[in-house]
């Protein structure tokens, strides 16, 4: 009986095979769509006494999946990861493949740019230095400064040896005084724009204190 099945009508079971392959096929990849999206690009196994710097932030990929899920993609899923626990200090260069790029099971990289990225690996140092107000203009006719106080009066940075052994002050953000008759307190912001260095703290209190010339 069985020997029966299998041998009767071969021919129009085979059709029968192959329409119903194509058609599993059909549904597979109907309704694939490719996208392209700028991803964060991460470290991970960074080595404590070293620091990453002068690297690219984002790189462009091309995602290829369902449409329905790359229209819900969301960039959080999406990164470049890079291991850098055999990393030594001074300039690296990584080629990134398909393996270092996290994403959906579901969907597939088809491309990535740049392929290739540059860092530079510097020992970490670590640095307390003395934060200094930036004070503008004068105060008012008839009276002067008499004092000008921050606390904390110091900061510890911490980054790229290269970065942090030139640093010797940290100013705050400007301060106008312009005008002003009597003692003030200002909440300041410390005046750090580069990202590759790291502070305890962000803001000081600096006390100015004004009297009347007599």
């Amino acid at each position: 009986m069985i020997k029966v099945f299998f041998t009767n009508n071969i021919g129009l079971k085979i059709s029968s095979l192959v329409v119903a392959v194509l058609l599993w096929f059909f549904v597979i990849l109907s309704g694939r769509a490719q996208i392209s999206m700028d991803i964060p690009v991460t470290f991970i196994n960074i080595p404590q006494n070293l620091e990453v710097f002068d690297s690219l932030d984002t790189i462009s990929v091309e995602i290829k999946g369902q449409e329905r899920i790359l229209k819900n993609l969301k960039k959080n899923e999406v990164s470049a990861v890079i291991d850098l626990q055999n990393a030594k200090a001074g300039r690296a260069f990584f080629t990134l493949s398909k393996n270092n790029i996290r994403l959906p099971r579901t969907l597939v990289v088809t491309g990535i740019d740049p392929e290739t990225i540059s860092l530079k690996i510097e020992t970490r140092l670590t640095k307390t230095v003395n934060v200094k107000p930036s004070v503008t203009g004068l105060p008012e006719k008839g009276f002067v400064i008499a004092d000008v106080k921050v606390v904390p009066d110091t900061v510890v940075l911490e980054g790229p040896k290269s970065v942090i052994s030139k640093i010797y002050t940290i100013k705050t953000e400007p301060l106008d005084i312009n005008g002003i008759n009597s003692d003030l307190n200002y909440r300041a912001n410390l005046n750090v724009s580069d990202s590759d260095i790291r502070k305890n703290i962000d803001k000081v209190d600096v006390f100015i204190s004004v009297e009347k010339i007599r």
